[in-house]
Parts: C-alpha cells; sequence; structure tokens
C-alpha cells in the first residue's frame, strides 16, 4: 500500500460514506413521519370524524385527512389518542393473562356445568353456593368462608373436584364432559406457545417500529391505524353514545354540562349502562343454554367491570380524598367554599389534577403508614384491612372474582375511614388552634410576598437543600416506627392488651405449664378467625402460607371495652401528633425567619420548611447524645471532638462547593446566557448574588448528574470519589486539590479573562465608547461559542481520521492476524523475533 492514500480514494470513500448518511437519512425520516405524523394525524382525524356527529364528516373524512390545517395540535392530540389505544390494547391482553392464569369467576366457570345434564338439587346448590356439585352438603357449617376461600384459592377448588369425584362416581362422565366443554372454551382463548416464541424471536422493536432498515414497518403502520380506529370505535364511540342518549333521555343532560366534564362523564354512565346490559345477556344466554355467547358476554362483562373498578380506585376515591381534604382545610388558609367554585369554574381541569394529585398522596402515606404498623403490631390485629405485602394480595384478582357488592362495600367503608381521619387530624385540629391561638392562623400562602427576597431563590434552596436532606436520611422513618412501637407498649400495658398487640411469644414461654391459660387463648384464638367473606378467605389463606399470618394472643376480661378504650386513645394521641405538627414546624420557622426578613410575611411552606429541618437536626442530635450516654464521660468527649473536627471540614467542603461554585456557575451563566438575551445594550445589567447562587446550584446539580451519567474522565472519577467516601471519611485535601481547585480555577478563568480582555486590553486600542461597550457585552457569549466551534472542529478532525482508517482498511487491509506478546529482553531476542504487523 501507499505510505499516503490517494486522493481519489480517499474522495470515493467519502463519496460512500455520504451516499450511506443520505440513504439512512431518507429512510429514518420516512420511520419518524410514519409513526410521527401518519399514526397520530390519522387517530385524531378519525377521532374528530367520529365525534362530530355528521355524516358528512365521514364523506369528507379522506380530504380531512390530506388537510395541512392544525398539524402540530392535532399529531399532539393523536398522539395522546394513540397512547390511550394502545394502553387499553396491552391492558386487555394482560388481563385475559390475568384470568387465563388465575381462573375465571365462579359463574363463569360452574354454569358451563348446567348443559351437559346436571339437572340434580344437589348441583344447583352448589353452584350457588360457589363450590363443587357436594360442597354445600359435605361441609354445611362455614359455607361464606367455604365460598371465599374457593373463590380466591383455585388449588382448594380442585382438590374438592377430586373428593367428590371419589364420592360421586355415578356422575363421572357428566364431570368429565363438563372439563371436556372448559378445555374446549380455554383452547380457544389459549395461544400456541411455539409460535409465539418463534414470532416473538423474530419481531424486534428495530424491526417493528423500521429501525432495521427494512421496510415492514410499512405494515406495521396500517395495523396499528387500524387498531386505533377499531379501538376507538368500540371503547371510546359506543360508551358515549349510549351514554349520551341516556343522559338525554333521563333528562340529566344540564347537570352533566354544568360539571365541565361531560364526556368523561357521560362515557363513564355509557360502560355502566354497557355493564348492565351485558350481564342481563349473560343470564339470558345462560337460560337458553348458548355456551359460547354467554362465555363471550361473561368475558366482556369482566372487562368493563375491571376498567369501571380501576377508574373508581385510582381516580374517583383519591379525587374525593382531596376535595374533603381541601374542604376540611379551608379555615387554616382563610378560604371559602366560594373561591373554590371560582377557581373550579375559571379552570376546572386544573382544578381536579391538583386535588386528584392531593388525594394520591393522602391514600400513598396513609398505606405507608399502614406497612409500617404491620411490621410493629401482632398479625392479625390489622385483619380489616388488605395486606399489600402479601404474596396472595392480587387487586386484579379480586375485581374478577369479588362481587360488585362486596367492592362497593368496601369502597363506602374506605371512604368512611379516610374521611374520618382527615377530620381528626385536620378540622379538629384547625378548630383548636383557633379557638387556643386566633392568631396563629391563617397560613400565609400567597403566590408572591413582600419579603426583599427572591420567591424563586427560595424554591429552589428548598427542592435542592432541605428536602433532599430530609428524604435521603432513612432515620425519619425508623423515628417513626420507635415511636410506634413505644405507643403500642404503653398502651398495652395501661389497657393489658400487649397480647393482642404485639403477641405473647414470650408469656406462652413462660406458662407453657399453665394449661388453663394456654386454653383459654387457644379459645380466644377462634374470634377473629371466625368471620365472613374477605376476612375469612384472607386469614384462610396465611395460614396455609404458614404460622406468620395469624399469631395466638391472651384476651383479658372487658375485651371490647378495653379496645374501644384503644381506639379512643389512638384518636387522641393522633389529635395531639397533629396539633403538633401543624403548628411546631411554622412557628419554629418564623421566629428564625424573622430574624433575616424582619415584620415581612413569607410563605408558610418556607417557614414550614425551615422549623421542620431544625427540628429534624433537634431531634438527630438529641438521638446521639441519647446513644452515646451509656458509653461514658471521656468517650463522648472523643466522639464531640470527633464530629467536631468532621462538621468543620464538611462546612469548608460545603462552601467551596455549595457556596463559592454555584455562585461563580450561576454568575457565569448570566454573563453568557441571561444578560445577553435579556438586557439591551443601552442599558446597564444588575447582578442579584443571592439568585445568581441560587440558579447556579441548580445548575451544579445538573452538571454533577451529566458527569455522572458520561464517560468516564478526570471529574467524573473524583466526584465518584468523593461520593463512595462519604461525610464521615471525608477527605479535604483530596477534595480541595482534585475537586475545588481545578473547578474554581476554571470557572474564574472563564470570568475573569474575558473581562481583562474587554476591560484592559481593548480601551488601549482606541475604540470607541460604543464599541467598547459592545465588546463588553458580547465577549462572553463569544467567547463560548468560539470554544463550541473548536470541540465541534476537534470532534470532526477524529471523525475524518477514523474514517481515513476505514478507507484504508477497506481498500488494502488482507487479513489480520493474532500475534503473541513477548517481552523483549536484549538483542538476540530482538533479532530471533521478526517484527509482526497487523495489516499486510
Amino acid at each position: 500500500m501507499p505510505s499516503r492514500l490517494p486522493i481519489q480514494d480517499i474522495f470515493a470513500g467519502l463519496v460512500t460514506s455520504i451516499g450511506t448518511a443520505i440513504r439512512y437519512w431518507f429512510h429514518y425520516t420516512l420511520v419518524a413521519f410514519a409513526w410521527l405524523g401518519v399514526v397520530p394525524l390519522t387517530a385524531c382525524r378519525i377521532y374528530k370524524c367520529l365525534f362530530t356527529g355528521s355524516v358528512s364528516s365521514l364523506l369528507t373524512l379522506p380530504l380531512d385527512m390530506l388537510s395541512t390545517e392544525n398539524l402540530l395540535a392535532d399529531c399532539l392530540q393523536g398522539c395522546f389518542v394513540v397512547t390511550c389505544t394502545l394502553c387499553a390494547f396491552i391492558s386487555l391482553v394482560w388481563l385475559r393473562e390475568q384470568i387465563v392464569h388465575g381462573g375465571a369467576p365462579q359463574w363463569l366457570e360452574q354454569n358451563q356445568q348446567l348443559p351437559n345434564g346436571l339437572g340434580q338439587q344437589n348441583e344447583a346448590q352448589g353452584v350457588g353456593n360457589g363450590g363443587g356439585e357436594n360442597a354445600a352438603l359435605d361441609q354445611p357449617a362455614n359455607p361464606p368462608a367455604e365460598n371465599a376461600v374457593v373463590g380466591e384459592n383455585p388449588e382448594i377448588q380442585e382438590e374438592q373436584g377430586d373428593e367428590e369425584e371419589e364420592d360421586n362416581e355415578e356422575e363421572d362422565v357428566v364431570v368429565e364432559d363438563a372439563a371436556d366443554a372448559n378445555n374446549g372454551a380455554q383452547d380457544d382463548m389459549n395461544w400456541n406457545a411455539l409460535e409465539w416464541d418463534r414470532a416473538a424471536e423474530e419481531l424486534t422493536w428495530e424491526r417493528m417500529l423500521g429501525l432495521d432498515g427494512s421496510l415492514v414497518f410499512l405494515e406495521h403502520v396500517f395495523w396499528v391505524v387500524s387498531l386505533n380506529t377499531l379501538f376507538i370505535l368500540v371503547f371510546a364511540f359506543c360508551p358515549y353514545h349510549i351514554g349520551h342518549f341516556s343522559v338525554v333521555g333521563l333528562g340529566f343532560e344540564e347537570y352533566v354540562q354544568a360539571s365541565h366534564f361531560e364526556g368523561l362523564i357521560t362515557t363513564i354512565v355509557g360502560y355502566v349502562l354497557l355493564a348492565i346490559t351485558l350481564i342481563v345477556c349473560h343470564g339470558l344466554a345462560a337460560l337458553v343454554k348458548f355456551q359460547r355467547s354467554r362465555r363471550l358476554l361473561g368475558v366482556c362483562y369482566i372487562v368493563v367491570k375491571v376498567s369501571l373498578l380501576v377508574v373508581v380506585e385510582i381516580g374517583v376515591f383519591p379525587l374525593i380524598c382531596g376535595w374533603w381534604l381541601d374542604i376540611c382545610s379551608l379555615e387554616m388558609f382563610d378560604a371559602t367554599l366560594k373561591d373554590r367554585e371560582l377557581s373550579f369554574q375559571s379552570a376546572p381541569g386544573t382544578t381536579m389534577f391538583l386535588h386528584w394529585l392531593v388525594g394520591m398522596v393522602y391514600v400513598f402515606y396513609f398505606a405507608s403508614f399502614i406497612l409500617l404498623l404491620r411490621e410493629v403490631l401482632r398479625p392479625g390485629v390489622l385483619w380489616f384491612l388488605r395486606n399489600l405485602n402479601d404474596p396472595d394480595f392480587n387487586p386484579v384478582q379480586e375485581m374478577i372474582h369479588l362481587p360488585i357488592y362486596r367492592h362497593l362495600r368496601r369502597f363506602i367503608l374506605s371512604v368512611i375511614v379516610f374521611g374520618s381521619i382527615v377530620l381528626l387530624m385536620l378540622w379538629l385540629p384547625i378548630r383548636i388552634i383557633k379557638y387556643l391561638l386566633p392568631t396563629f392562623l391563617p397560613y400565609n400562602v400567597m403566590l408572591y410576598s413582600d419579603a426583599p427576597v427572591s420567591e424563586l431563590s427560595l424554591e429552589l434552596l428548598l427542592l435542592q437543600v432541605v428536602l433532599p436532606a430530609l428524604l435521603e436520611q432513612g432515620h425519619t422513618r425508623q423515628w417513626l416506627k420507635g415511636l410506634v412501637r413505644a405507643w403500642t407498649v404503653t398502651a398495652g400495658y395501661l389497657l393489658d392488651l400487649h397480647s393482642y398487640l404485639l403477641g405473647d411469644q414470650e408469656e406462652n414461654e413462660n406458662n407453657a405449664n399453665q394449661q388453663p391459660n394456654n386454653q383459654h387463648a387457644r379459645n380466644n384464638n377462634a374470634i377473629p378467625v371466625v368471620g365472613e367473606g374477605l376476612h375469612a378467605a384472607h386469614q384462610a389463606i396465611l395460614q396455609q402460607g404458614g404460622p406468620v399470618g395469624f399469631q395466638p394472643y391472651h384476651r383479658p376480661l372487658k375485651f371490647p371495652l378495653r379496645i374501644f378504650l384503644l381506639i379512643v386513645f389512638m384518636c387522641i394521641t393522633l389529635l395531639i401528633a397533629s396539633l403538633i405538627c401543624l403548628t411546631l414546624p411554622v412557628f419554629a420557622g418564623r421566629w428564625l425567619m424573622s430574624f433575616w426578613t424582619g415584620t415581612a410575611k413569607i410563605h408558610e411552606l418556607y417557614t414550614a420548611a425551615c422549623g421542620l429541618y431544625v427540628c429534624w437536626l433537634t431531634i438527630r442530635a438529641v438521638t446521639v447524645l441519647v446513644a452515646w450516654m451509656p458509653q461514658g464521660r471521656r468517650v463522648i468527649f472523643q466522639k464531640v471532638k470527633e464530629w467536631s473536627l468532621m462538621i468543620m471540614k464538611t462546612l469548608i467542603v460545603a462552601v467551596l462547593l455549595a457556596g463559592v461554585v454555584p455562585l461563580l456557575l450561576g454568575l457565569l451563566f448570566e454573563l453568557v446566557i441571561v444578560a445577553p438575551l435579556r438586557v439591551p445594550l443601552d442599558q446597564t445589567p444588575l447582578f442579584y448574588p443571592w439568585q445568581d447562587w441560587a440558579l447556579g446550584v441548580l445548575h451544579a446539580k445538573i452538571i454533577a448528574a451529566i458527569t455522572l451519567m458520561g464517560p468516564q474522565w478526570w471529574l467524573k472519577t473524583v466526584i465518584e470519589q468523593v461520593y463512595a467516601n462519604g461525610i464521615r471519611n471525608i477527605d479535604l485535601h483530596f477534595i480541595i486539590r482534585k475537586l475545588a481547585a481545578p473547578v474554581i480555577s476554571v470557572l474564574l478563568l472563564s470570568l475573569c479573562v474575558p473581562y481583562i480582555i474587554s476591560s484592559g486590553i481593548v480601551p488601549f486600542l482606541g475604540v470607541t465608547a460604543e464599541m467598547q461597550n459592545l465588546v463588553q457585552r458580547r465577549i462572553y457569549p463569544f467567547l463560548l461559542m468560539v470554544v463550541v466551534l473548536m470541540g465541534i472542529l476537534s470532534f470532526q478532525v477524529r471523525q475524518f481520521k477514523r474514517l481515513y482508517e476505514h478507507i484504508k482498511n477497506d481498500k488494502y487491509l488482507v487479513g489480520q492476524r493474532l500475534v503473541n506478546y513477548e517481552r523483549k529482553s536484549g538483542k538476540q531476542s530482538t533479532s530471533t523475533l521478526p517484527p509482526q504487523t497487523s495489516q499486510e
């Protein structure tokens, strides 16, 4: 090969690379146009065409597809429609898997046996009770418990079926026919696993989306458009018009329009009517013995039922909680229902979303607190609440199997419980605070304060400094768990309910020889187990899993009265805790902020955050001192000395990395980006160090996150080392020498060099004042542009070198050979080993 590539070879390779790039560019442009343009646009236009309600829109649909009006808005709306249809499709497939693997409901499976000649009375009773043919006759003592267990555990049902077949051999043929019918129905719904696995291996995301260079994705685009049209027609158009005709027929049209959510409410009404129609048709099909129609109608009813229950559980219930929280806290913010009505009239969507979000957060933290209680209390105390950590708990299976009235009863009970807790922990404490401290409320929650501090800076400080310090520490949950355990122990000994709340394993070990006590405990164990519905089934499932699901306890005298006193004591404790949480952080924050802002009113979010942070630091310090107390005075002094040294190092590092670096970074961002864009040349820019520092904190966190996610280089290595050392093993010399000094030096050079050029060198060149002002104001963005251009040029040089090597290898490379590496020990070894190259 020549020492240097000829120009024609380089030019030919460059043209080939450009041609390949253009071909890929055209293909990817077609892919993007198809998936981001054609699919959303057709979905949106078809959606609008169906919901206009006129025949002319159907006739003009092909022309509407080619229209260029509102392209961007229609594409965005179409993306939302496509997302909804894909989510509906995935949900249907997943729900089908739940029905196949978890089993269909009893009423859907057992009615399959009716057409096969099972006309005996005991069979009808078995079907009605939800067990096998003789389940109700064999075990008539506990039909509700058996019903619940069988409904939720298919294995018990199968075992019972085996026992019934042994007891009733005369019905073997009939049962086999019923099993054949069930298997035939299941075969219609089951997939051929081998064929689908092979298809899944061939169909990848790249091939499906068209990123592999083929044009097969055009067929997938057609199927997605067809699927969107089908789902819009079936799951949106039909329910909406069913609900619309029903609302108009019943005369509720004005009330629905006044809600500002006419489409959503009308569609939900349509789904409810559709569910009622499906269950009625299912009953008629079972009556006339149409098996396939009956099963299809039953599956459709399950789909509609689960969808409505999901809407109620995830949408309606948090919305009710959010509105109830808002209503109960009106006096805390000096607001009225009229204000909330005006805000709803002005922005109904935003108002409902905010209330739903607040309710969702409330439900989430309530569930988290219940999980914490389960870690402290004896298993079985909270039998009336669903255990989210239970491996047998499956909410979708409950939605499929349990009847509607059970879900309705649970929903009403949940609303009562959550609403009562809001009254106890929010409304009642507010009334008490207004009575005892008339000047403490209302909280100041105005959007703009008259304080000489920027709202943006305080918000960034709160989000970037205060909240991460509170949320990243795991001590808060441990403290809360310790408080709950201490309260439980205290209440247990005061009311003689220690065995009921925490268990009496130790007492059973001490009193193992006392037979009457053990017999008394065994007699009382049946109290929480005996019951109907989900409680009995839940306890039975837990008992199958092992002895951890339920622990025996000792039942004292006057047990109901003690439980009532326990509930009263719990309500009083929650009330006092709510009073402390509503007053102490805000009072401490107001007192501390008054030294900074004087008499100016501050948003209570900042005062509460400041007070909460100070309270957290105080409690943390007290817990540390209490932990050190048993070790003696000398150890305490040693610990205080170590911690004081560590705190001094941390303060120095914080001043450098959380003070100087964000300030310089924010000031540089202000000079490079903000000031040239916002301030004209004939005006003087004003800089606020506090705001620059707050913005610099945000920029520093973003840069650190991007650095940690990027490739390996010296800054990423240093930051990872600092994170690995932590605060307790902080290395001040390493941080200053490897991190703070280089970063501060680069930032200072970026700030000082342009200033020296514009203010020190340019005036000596004899330019005019206007030119000097122009240079001073534009030198920072100009230098940024120069740096970016240098980076682009260096990147292009590296790319050209790679292209050069690629052209050389394509034209002249014959083969590659692996050569063993041997260390050169002397002249003899060097002479005996001829040089080997990887290219020939």
